[in-house]
């Protein structure tokens, strides 16, 4: 997906983000594994990375998007956007999250089939929102 590697990339040298959770990038722990597996063809839609700033980031984040839908669902031909842990893992402490490799300020997102200079542009405003702007 493209669109997914393009959006990677992006979060990968935003100054707002702390990890990015993606096998197409070549620095990722999964990435040789993927490679075997799909051939180098493909990496899946749906990445996740760690925002700076705890959970409250999160959750701005997420509310500042207008392109994204907020919903739990994957898959879809839309954009979508989650944060974990004040959503389908809310029932989880820290150490559960972490154990799943979940944080606070998690972001998960499956890459639709918008153009990628709209999704990223979505992506700059959720950091907008957290940046307070």
């Amino acid at each position: 997906n493209e669109n997914a590697r393009a959006v990677a990339a992006y979060l990968a040298d935003h100054a707002q983000v702390e990890a990015v959770q993606y096998a197409g990038l070549p620095g990722s722990p999964w990435h040789e594994r993927a490679n075997e597996i799909t051939g180098g063809k493909g990496y899946g839609s749906v990445p996740a990375f760690v925002i700076a700033g705890g959970r409250q980031a999160g959750s701005r984040f997420v509310e500042g998007l207008t392109l994204h839908s907020h919903v739990a669902n994957i898959g879809d031909v839309r954009s979508l956007a989650i944060h974990p842990a004040s959503t389908t893992h809310s029932q989880l402490n820290d150490q559960e999250l972490a154990e799943q490799q979940i944080y606070q300020n998690t972001i998960r997102l499956s890459i639709g089939t918008e153009h990628s200079d709209d999704i990223i542009a979505d992506l700059e405003a959720g950091f907008a929102a957290v940046r307070g702007e």
